[in-house]
């Protein structure tokens, strides 16, 4: 069972951060294919983005899945919104879906 200090802690770093990814390892030094990827995603798009390296705090990477009730790592919140994990992000960022997400959650301007 995960600690009510640490859902906590991920709720408010999720209502603090526009676009924040938690992932294994940072966005410079990935640790994990499926963080690499969602990672590069949001650099492509041009998204300013923050990271929780979950590799650092055990209850962090338990704590996030229960947060979410979605079992895996990466998560992509957008304005406190769950967007989803690596599939769904790169389905999104695939089809065309991301880009026009972002810029209607007003995290990407139109131009970038």
């Amino acid at each position: 069972m995960t600690d009510q200090a640490v859902l906590d802690q991920i709720g408010e770093l999720v209502k603090d951060n526009d676009v924040l990814l938690f992932m294994k390892g940072t966005p410079t030094f990935p640790q994990c294919g499926f963080s690499s990827v969602v990672s590069q995603i949001l650099a492509h798009v041009g998204v300013e983005f923050a990271a929780v390296n979950v590799l650092e705090d055990h209850e962090v990477r338990e704590g996030v899945k229960a947060f979410s009730d979605w079992p895996t790592i990466p998560q992509l919140y957008v304005k406190g919104e769950f967007v989803g994990g690596c599939d769904i992000i790169r389905e999104m960022f695939e089809n065309g879906e991301l880009r026009g997400y972002l810029q209607s959650k007003g995290v990407l301007s139109d131009a970038a």
